[in-house]
């Protein structure tokens, strides 16, 4: 298990997409970048589905997502997204009462027993008191991370 912090966008994308029993069907499909505003989100979703999809396809959405953390599963068997909300519980050193903050985050994993572990494995290493209040399967079909290529590779400065 690795986690990222980044601010993510969900595009959906909408296309003709051949189906198993050979007819094309015009389908939309949410995904999720990293990116630091709209246009670069809508031009990296464009370069990474140009690979995928053959034809014409629409950036028919893009919103800021709800979670800064996105949890990345090793397993083989993780194709499935969970948005999980988790409570941190604190203690109000003036009032002495009970303070939750939620936090949302996206948790890789193949089921949601398997999501579930996945929270439990990256804040068990916190010493954060939670409590997860919910987690929900997405119809997020994938996640694409920010990698840097060859022409991002400049000098701080120029002499």
């Amino acid at each position: 298990m690795r986690s990222r912090t980044a601010i993510w966008f969900e595009c959906k994308i909408r296309y003709e997409k051949v189906m198993e029993d050979g007819l094309q069907k015009k389908v939309n499909e949410s995904y999720v970048v990293d990116a630091l505003s709209f246009s670069e989100a809508e031009e990296r979703i464009i370069e990474e589905m140009s690979s995928y999809i053959s034809g014409e396809f629409d950036v028919a959405d893009i919103k800021k997502a709800a979670y800064k953390e996105i949890f990345f599963s090793d397993d083989e068997m993780a194709d499935k997204w969970y948005k999980a909300k988790l409570q941190f519980i604190t203690i109000d050193e003036k009032t002495e009462k009970e303070k939750r903050s939620t936090v949302t985050y996206l948790v890789q994993a193949g089921s949601f027993n398997g999501a579930v572990k996945n929270i439990e494995e990256v804040m068990g290493g916190t010493m954060i008191d939670y409590v997860i209040a919910s987690v929900a399967e997405t119809t997020l079909m994938d996640v694409f991370e920010y990698a840097k290529t060859k022409k991002d590779d400049k000098p701080e400065y120029e002499q």
